[in-house]
Formats: structure tokens, sequence, C-alpha cells
């Protein structure tokens, strides 16, 4: 026995023996089966968000007879939006979920907690908040899923009650990834296990998000929204070379500096609204629109480059980089990193789909460094961003060279050094932090 080690802590199972007995096999069908519903209702969610986006941002701006949101438009949007996350949070139980400057959740949440958290959320999707949908249909996908393990006979089991709740939040978030891979790792590092342990994890996620992503595929085929594609079309053919490996160490550690500032802006801004939720929410939607306002007038531009996650925006953003001008893209990087700091501090969703499309920004910023590729910029840039928000480097690693479609394969060495360097980065930040300050961490 090793020294220090408790003799009353049972050993950990021996995972062949688990991986034989009837018992994790009934788990394994189980996430299965609970995988499908999951998925039905993450699916509806995101085709309800999906609807009411284009309501707020495309057909009513159309009836009014404007080519795209005016900017004052953008401030009255974003300031309802607000106002009702204001309200969710300080009225109904939970406080509208996870709040996203303190990173990815992994917890179970409870049954009377879950209409707070979609109503929050789509608060937050469809009224412009710089977040992603990922952490909502995190907590919608487990908690579903707790509440129909606990009314089984595997409610008997912890364990297997919080195996299930895992797979229910990965078939969740496999629907707005596209792709049951990234769940499956996502999920497996916000759990934070580690050793021969994974694996009994990481088969009911993959059984559970694996099946809830072609149920979606099917959904989204037959309903005619768009399912979400984990590739970015038309980007530039490259290869590697000494240039863009000398570039991955300063565009990753400036990525990730600025990564480490919205999220400051993130923590303090939850920490201000977190005693009055409803006039502080209302004032930084407020905010989070006078960016885009701002962005619009300058950058003579749609709002809709600085507002919501930028999921839909990343392919338009990389497969023209030379429509981009370097002052445009610098406002771009300012205003939009300003509304996701301030969003992840009031609004309610996911921190990660913003990071990838400002870290996109930033490649193509630094792009026209003398050896740098744009691919390689572009794919540094995303994968820094990603890591440095996140702190999970498998996930962005993985979300990114899936990203990257036919190039990722030879952009590996790159995305792996940067988010490397931009976690070292950002823990290195985070020690430099004021005593004072918030104490959330990304992950």
């Amino acid at each position: 026995m090793s020294a220090g080690a408790n003799p009353s802590e049972a050993p950990p199972p021996d995972v062949t023996t688990v991986l034989r007995g009837r018992g994790y096999h009934a788990l394994l069908l189980a996430a299965g089966l609970i995988g499908i519903p999951v998925a039905l209702v993450a699916w509806g969610f995101l085709a309800l968000v999906t609807v009411l986006q284009d309501w707020v941002w495309h057909d009513l701006p159309q009836d009014l007879g404007w080519e795209r949101p005016a900017a004052w438009y953008c401030v009255v949007v974003l300031g309802l939006g607000g106002l009702l996350v204001g309200v969710v949070v300080a009225v109904l139980p939970g406080r509208g979920g996870h709040v996203p400057a303190e990173g990815m959740s992994g917890g179970v949440t409870a049954a009377v907690d879950l209409p707070g958290v979609v109503l929050a959320a789509v608060g937050s999707l469809v009224l412009g908040a710089v977040v992603g949908p990922e952490g909502p249909l995190i907590a919608l996908g487990g908690g579903l899923a707790y509440v129909a393990a606990q009314r089984t006979r595997l409610g008997e089991s912890s364990q297997a009650v919080t195996l299930i709740a895992a797979s229910g939040s990965a078939a969740a978030i496999a629907t707005v990834f596209g792709n049951p891979l990234v769940a499956s790792v996502l999920i497996l590092e916000i759990v934070g296990l580690a050793g021969k342990q994974v694996l009994l994890v990481l088969l009911p996620c993959m059984v559970a998000s694996g099946l809830g992503d072609l149920l979606f595929t099917g959904l989204g085929s037959w309903s005619g929204i768009d399912v979400p594609s984990l590739t970015i079309p038309d980007l530039p053919a490259a290869t590697l070379d000494w240039g863009d490996l000398l570039w991955v160490v300063p565009v990753a550690v400036l990525t990730a500096v600025a990564m480490q500032l919205t999220h400051r802006l993130g923590l303090r801004t939850a920490d201000a609204v977190a005693g009055h939720p409803i006039p502080a929410t209302t004032a930084v939607g407020l905010l989070v629109g006078a960016c885009a306002a701002a962005y619009t007038l300058t950058a003579d531009r749609t709002a809709l480059d600085v507002v919501e996650s930028g999921q839909d925006a990343l392919a338009s953003l990389v497969g023209s980089p030379n429509g981009w001008g370097t002052s445009t893209l610098v406002l771009l990087v300012l205003l939009k990193g300003a509304g996701y700091g301030l969003s992840l501090g009031a609004f309610r969703g996911g921190p990660t789909f913003p990071a990838v499309f400002l870290g996109a920004a930033v490649g193509l910023l630094v792009a026209p460094l003398p050896g740098l590729g744009t691919t390689a910029g572009i794919a540094i840039g995303m994968a820094a961003a990603t890591t440095a928000v996140l702190r999970l480097p498998i996930t962005s690693i993985v979300l990114v060279v899936l990203l990257l479609g036919s190039e990722g394969s030879s952009q590996i060495p790159v995305v792996m050094l940067s988010a490397v360097v931009a976690l070292v980065s950002a823990v290195a930040l985070d020690a430099r932090r004021p005593r004072d300050a918030p104490t959330g961490s990304p992950g």
C-alpha cells in the first residue's frame, strides 16, 4: 500500500471485470435509450432558438425596411435580453443556471432548476448575448437524464446515475457540435477523471452522443434546420513550414493574454451583477448592445459580426480572409471581445464558440506576419483562444482540428503547440491575479 493511503477506502473496481458485467451492459443500453429522447429535447431547444434568432435579427429588421439591424435596435434588443435574464435569475430557482465566466460545469442540474436554465438560455441566445448554447445543453441533458435514471433501477446506484447524467449531457452537446467525438471528449475533460476509470465513463457517453447525433442529423434533414458542421469551408490550402512554427509561441501567448483579459472582465461582471441581477443584467445588456452599435457605425458592417456566439459567422469570417481590413479586424476583436466578457458574467450560455471566433479573428489579424500562413494563423489563434478560455486542451485540439476540415491534419503540430502554450500562459496569468479578485476559473 502506498504511503498516505487510507486503508478504509475501497479500491477502485477492476475495469475488465466491470466491462464484462451484465450491470454495465445494462447501463450502456440505458445510456443509449436515454440519449435518444435527450437529443430530441436538445434538437427542439436548438430549433426554437434558431427560429427566434432568425426572426429577431433577420426577419424583423427586413420587415422594418433595413438591410441589416440598426445600431439603436441592437441596444434595445440586448437591453431587453438583459432584463429577461435578470428576472429569471432573480425569480426562478437555480438562478438561470451556471455562470459561463466560471467555466464549463459538470455538475448535475436539479429538475426544479431546469425551467430557469431554459428561459435564461433562450433569452441570452435569441436576444444576442455573446455566448453559445453548449452550457445550457450540458445542464439540460444531464438534468433530464438524471431525472430519468432516478425513476429506474439505476437510481439505486449513485455511480450509475452519475454516469447516465454524463451520458445525457454528451447526447445533448453532440447536437450543437454536430460531432459525438467532441461531445464525449468534452464531458470526459469536464468530469476530470483519469486512468483506467476513464473508459467506464467514456463508453456510455459515446453511445448516448452517437445515437443522439444520428437522431439530430435525421431531424435536421426532415425539418430543414441546418445541422451544425464542424468544418470551415474554403480554407486556403496550406502546409507547415518553419515560419509557422516560429510564430506559434508569440501568437499563442498574445491570444491567451487577450482571452485572459476577457475572462477577468467576465468574472468582475459576474461579481457586480450577483447582488442586483435585474438592473445590473439589463445594464450589461445595454453595454453589449452598445458594442454592437459602435461596430456597425464605425466599421459599416452588420452588427451580427459582434452579437451572438459567432458559430454561424465563423465561415464567412475565415472564408474570405482578404475581405477584412486590419482596422475592421481590430475593431471586431476589441468590441466582440468586450461584449463576450460582459456576456460571460451576466448572461447564460457557453463560452466555446465566441472564443473560437475571436481566435480566428486574431489569426487573420496576425496572418500577414512574415513567414506565417493564413491557415496556420487561424489554427494557432483558434486553438490558443479556446484552450485559454475552457482550460480543456484535448477538447480544444480535437475541436479545432475538426473545424479545419481537410487542412486539419497538416496543422496538428501548431494546434497542439498552441494549446499547450496557451494553457501554460493562462495558468501563469492566473497566478498573477490579485488576491481579492474572483477565484472562478474556466474549466
